[in-house]
């Protein structure tokens, strides 16, 4: 294997003089050699603006060295990687690109136990107190579009100032044993978001960020590339400030045949999500074996607490109706601010919805004071419905169902984090179900929070 050392092409890598053109030099002489290795030494800071990635070229980091993204927004040269169709969020308008390869790229790496650093800190506004303010000029930390062969193994991406890991319309991609450190108060600070993309495995990775942990996503903005399927997501812990393991949200393509499995979710506003608002199929997703731990975080981050959550309501068009179905929740432990949410605006929209072993702790276990911390509500952002963040008349239990065809409850159960003279007062069910067709329930276990109340309610 050939190696390229950006210092041989004038790297100056001393923290503080900008070696973009040198690093891109190396990675287009390894690019011409047919590929090779571009060596990041140990102790050695690189400052760089935007990176392209070429064809068989790895960028291997060496344990104690730094790649850092330049402060200069005059360096990101790399800004929003068109499509046939715009960007639908204003914040895409003004995004820029640190780490970035093009359509047709093939087999591209980052390995190693070095460091990338999005600058996160010098591209946010003013500290707000639970978030820092939003400011136009952000750079993704990495953003490869139409690539075919992605590896990310072993580094650590901290400090993104926007999603830290994006791929669109990608294809044989693994990420494993990444550490993703981002600012918990930085808005949309993704950890790792797979869009429009197929045959992906993440595993082994320890994720910390502001933003959803994990999403799985299809995208308007690349719908050349199709659905997204064929998707492992497994051995991997989460913490965040809004949801853990996603499916949806931004989504108008199919998203199937995905697996989430043996991973552990703590301190985060929303453990699993399947959220659906826009025309699409969501089918064959299965989470299990999951330990997840929620609480509230407060009204700028969507969850309110929801250890399990599936929601299908329009998002941008009231007529917009998607089908989510075949969803499964096996072996799924949770200690939560609020109950398992499973809910359609129309029946036929959730279909063949499976929970087997789910076990829900639930109640104010972290012991906030903040007023926008507070249980008793439920979070359907995004919806153009009227009900987004609402208290529910019927409270909060342990399961509750909406306008759900074929949902198959067998051995969960629910226990109550309080004394029953404590408890708070939105407390109620153990399983509350309404507009339900063909609803089975087998071994459910747990009482209702108070008495005079049905353990299960679905009259």
């Amino acid at each position: 294997m050939s190696f390229f050392d950006p210092i041989d092409f004038g790297a100056k890598a001393d923290g503080s003089t900008s070696d973009t053109r040198s690093i891109q030099s190396a990675i287009d002489a390894a690019f011409n050699n047919g590929g090779g290795i571009v060596l990041f030494r140990s102790g050695k800071t690189y400052v760089s603006g935007s990176l392209v990635l070429k064809s068989n070229v790895t960028l291997h980091l060496e344990q104690g060295s730094l790649l850092k993204c330049s402060t200069n927004w005059a360096d990101i040269t790399e800004l929003w990687p068109g499509g046939p169709q715009q960007p639908t969020h204003w914040e895409q308008i003004h995004s820029g690109i640190f780490l970035t390869a093009k359509r047709g790229t093939q087999n591209v790496a980052i390995t190693g136990l070095g460091t990338i650093d999005g600058s996160g800190e010098h591209y946010r506004g003013p500290d707000r107190g639970t978030t820092y303010e939003v400011i136009d000029n952000r750079p993704f930390l990495l953003f490869f579009v139409g690539v075919i062969g992605v590896t990310v193994k072993d580094a650590t991406f901290r400090e993104s100032a926007f999603w830290t890991i994006r791929l669109s319309g990608c294809e044989d991609v693994l990420i494993t044993g990444a550490r993703i450190r981002g600012n918990l108060r930085m808005p949309n600070c993704d950890g790792i978001d797979l869009d429009r993309c197929r045959r992906c495995r993440v595993s082994d990775c320890d994720i910390i960020c502001a933003d959803d942990g994990v999403s799985i996503k299809g995208c308007r903005e690349f719908a050349e590339f199709g659905a997204g399927e064929d998707i492992v997501v497994t051995n991997c812990t989460i913490v965040t400030k809004s949801s853990a393991l996603v499916v949806g949200v931004e989504a108008n393509a199919p998203l199937r045949n995905i697996t989430f499995s043996n991973c552990v979710i703590r301190n985060s506003n929303r453990g699993l999500s399947v959220n659906l608002g826009e025309d699409s199929v969501f089918e064959n997703i299965i989470f299990s074996n999951i330990f997840i731990e929620t609480r509230v975080w407060g009204h700028q981050w969507w969850g309110r607490g929801e250890p399990i959550y599936l929601s299908v309501t329009p998002w941008t068009k009231p007529e917009d109706s998607g089908v989510a179905r075949n969803i499964r929740f096996n072996n799924i432990t949770c200690r939560s601010e609020c109950g398992v949410y499973i809910a359609a605006d129309k029946l036929g929209q959730a279909e063949n919805v499976f929970l087997d072993n789910v076990s829900v702790q639930l109640g104010p276990w972290s012991g906030s004071t903040h007023p926008e911390e507070q249980g008793g509500f439920f979070d359907r952002r995004p919806t153009c419905g009227d009900r987004e963040i609402y208290k529910p008349d019927e409270g909060i239990a342990g399961f509750h169902l909406e306008n759900v065809r074929g949902a198959r409850l067998t051995n969960c159960t629910v226990s109550w984090a309080e004394p029953e003279g404590s408890r708070s007062d939105w407390l109620t069910n153990g399983l509350w179900a309404r507009g339900c067709e063909d609803l089975y329930l087998s071994g459910f276990g747990g009482t209702a929070a108070r008495a005079g109340l049905k353990a299960i309610d679905t009259a």
